[in-house]
């Protein structure tokens, strides 16, 4: 399973982005798909995560900005952050858990995306 994220980009300080990422690959199930972010220095950090069934969860700093969804027909998970504030300034990364034929479990991680807010 490859996950590729995109949407990432420089914006003012109010402003909103909508991140998107795309699981591919073969002959597996893409379960609960998750946005992280990181800064430099710091610890990657959940923001939400959504389930296949579509619950949602989110970190208390973000979940009156945030939203996550997602088209499971595409594999596809979305993150719309708005009211951006300088603090959103990160790395956002993907992440998803996927089941093979066999049932077995794997964690996947993309390769993040730049989210820079001005002020």
């Amino acid at each position: 399973v490859q996950l590729q994220a995109s949407g990432g980009g420089l914006v003012q300080t109010g402003g909103s982005l909508r991140l998107s990422c795309v699981a591919s690959g073969s002959s597996f199930t893409i379960n609960t798909m998750r946005w992280y972010r990181q800064t430099p220095g710091r610890q990657r950090e959940l923001v939400a995560g959504i389930t296949t069934g579509g619950v949602t969860n989110y970190a208390d700093s973000v979940k009156d900005r945030f939203s996550i969804s997602r088209d499971n027909a595409k594999n596809t998970v979305y993150l719309q952050i708005n009211s951006l504030k300088p603090e959103d300034s990160a790395v956002y990364y993907c992440y998803a858990i996927a089941s093979n034929v066999l049932g077995s479990s794997f964690q996947y991680w993309g390769q993040g995306t730049q989210v820079t807010v001005s002020s």
